[in-house]
């Protein structure tokens, strides 16, 4: 345990992980605070996750993406014991802070993380304007160039005008197969 003085109280920390370890870090320091009986030093263990749109396959899922891979957020009350149950839980790496003193992180930033973290449905980012010129990058009309003609940003997608066989035809895509030319 650090030497330095620790700010007192219950605070949140960030513990640094083997890279896509943060599930398994978070399963085995909850087990391991059950089973020392940490519960009173030691309180949430969270590995913030927001939920994104891919396209994958030509069909638009919704995933869980890690907001910061790598890490784990603990809230905890730094002592000895919980300093060294939390340091050497495996596959961590350590503390974030100077040396082996943790810093806590602000309680502004952790509601910003569980509001990031807590909403339903991901928003679709529609950043495009009518009249615009964009490339397909994804689909039957790949690689085909056009003009912006209707945005419907509830759904996420866009209707182009694409020159086939010199005639402007509109063709509806999704927001995420196409980039701005």
């Amino acid at each position: 345990m650090p030497k330095q003085t620790v700010q007192q109280g219950k605070n949140w920390y960030v513990l640094h992980t083997y890279p896509g370890e943060e599930e398994a870090v978070a399963r085995n320091l909850k087990q391991r605070i059950e089973s020392l009986g940490m519960e009173d030093k030691i309180f949430s263990v969270i590995v913030p996750k927001e939920k994104k749109i891919k396209i994958k396959n030509g069909k638009r899922k919704v995933i869980e993406e890690r907001i910061y891979p790598g890490y784990v957020f603990v809230e905890m009350i730094v002592t000895d014991d919980s300093w060294y149950v939390a340091r050497n839980t495996p596959r961590v790496t350590g503390f974030i802070g100077a040396g082996t003193v943790p810093i806590p992180v602000s309680g502004e930033e952790i509601e910003i993380l569980k509001k990031r973290s807590g909403e339903q449905e991901p928003q679709y980012k529609v950043d495009f304007n009518v009249g615009g010129l964009v490339k397909i990058i994804d689909g039957p009309f790949k690689d085909f160039e056009g003009k912006v003609s209707n945005i419907d940003e509830q759904r996420g997608k866009l209707k182009v005008l694409v020159n086939i066989f010199g005639r402007d035809t509109p063709v509806e895509v999704d927001s995420l197969q196409v980039k701005k030319v």
